[in-house]
């Protein structure tokens, strides 16, 4: 499975972005992906993750109530709705899948990450 996240970029306290990943490989309609970040001098965390139908989706508490994940396994592609973002929001957004859990370590196959810069 090869993933690539894009779609970052500067965006203003409150406004919107969706990033998107795109895989490939035969196996990726069938696996979790996960959504992470990090910041300049932080550890990687964890932002959400979706099952491999979408039916179920699981939150940082962080992020609850403001972005949304969801797949097209029709056309490979995985989505972060990042609604009424903030400062804290800004990092470095990665997909991952191999894995179904908060852990980074869980997931064998990262994309490169896409910077999203939150602007007050």
């Amino acid at each position: 499975v090869q993933l690539q996240a894009y779609g970052g970029g500067l965006v203003q306290v409150g406004g919107s972005l969706r990033l998107s990943c795109a895989a490939s490989g035969r196996t990726f309609s069938r696996q979790s992906v996960g959504w992470f970040r990090q910041a300049p001098g932080k550890e990687r965390e964890f932002v959400g993750v979706i099952s491999w139908s979408g039916s179920t989706t699981e939150y940082a508490d962080s992020v609850k109530g403001r972005f949304t994940i969801s797949r097209d396994n029709a056309n490979n592609t995985i989505y972060l709705q990042m609604n009424s973002v903030k400062p804290e929001d800004t990092a470095v957004y990665y997909c991952a899948a191999g894995g179904t859990s908060i852990y980074s370590y869980h997931y064998t196959y990262w994309g490169q990450g896409t910077q999203v810069t939150v602007s007050s």
